[in-house]
């Protein structure tokens, strides 16, 4: 099995072109679209959205993300084994979510051009030229190794943020993700709430915690669990990324009593 995720959206040709040679090479492997809709460039978000992903796949799988904003550049291709499969795509911080929960047993550079569709690559669409035809040749049975130089996991970037800080009765966290409904998702995980009354504080708001949106009226702010585990921001019926003018990166509070 072998997942897309990338920020090329769906108006371009270009996912399809990269099912294509995919296809060229392995006809065999299912191909699964995790998402094609992250923000342009957002690394962070492509970050996020492998971390709470891949754990629902099967060993063995093998994930093929391009959020590459450094296409073109100096940066690294690389493919990484891990122990639920095999990642493939850039060297940019994209795989640190992950790789913080299952680390990497083998990385390689992808620099052996006979696993490229080309030995004239694009500058780019490194997307189509390097990193489909290595997933698919992953998913014939290629070796890692056969893929290119193996490196060190201290050789990867690493985009991750700071572990949430608690202060007293205060969790200090950082927005990591907005969804496609504005809900601000958080670094701090649910964890440091369960069985405790708290709420969270963001600018001058304090904005209580309930345990389903229902609970709260229509355009209130709501602080509440959600489903990947993390604290979360929302707007019943809203955006509570509009409403609040936040960004990725923001600092969130989390206050128990």
């Amino acid at each position: 099995m072998l997942t897309l995720t990338t920020d090329f959206g769906l108006k371009d040709p270009y996912v399809g072109i990269m099912k294509g040679v995919i296809a060229t090479i392995n006809r065999e492997v299912p191909i699964i679209d995790l998402t094609h809709q992250i923000p342009p460039q957002n690394i962070l978000a492509g970050r996020f959205s492998l971390l709470n992903s891949i754990p629902y796949f099967p060993r063995g799988t093998i994930h093929l993300a391009v959020v590459d904003p450094g296409v073109g550049s100096e940066r690294q291709g690389c493919a990484i084994q891990f122990s639920q499969g095999f990642l493939v795509g850039p060297n940019n911080g994209l795989f640190s979510g992950i790789l913080a929960q299952f680390p990497p047993e083998k990385i390689v550079t992808l620099t052996n051009p006979k696993y490229w569709r080309t030995q004239e690559v694009s500058s780019t669409f490194h997307g189509r030229d390097i990193f489909a035809p290595v997933a698919a040749y992953l998913a014939t049975g290629v070796p890692i190794e056969n893929l290119g130089k193996e490196i060190l996991k201290e050789e990867l970037i690493d985009v991750s943020f700071p572990r949430p800080e608690i202060k007293q009765n205060t969790i200090i966290g950082y927005i990591q993700y907005i969804d496609y409904f504005g809900n601000l998702i958080s670094n701090i995980p649910a964890s440091r709430v369960y069985n405790k009354q708290w709420s969270v504080s963001i600018k001058n708001d304090n904005i209580e915690s309930k345990n389903t949106y229902s609970e709260s009226d229509p355009q209130e702010l709501v602080a509440i669990i959600g489903s990947h585990g993390w604290i979360e921001i929302a707007m019943n019926q809203g955006n509570a990324s509009e409403a609040l003018s936040l960004n990725y990166g923001d600092v969130i509070k989390v206050n128990l009593f």
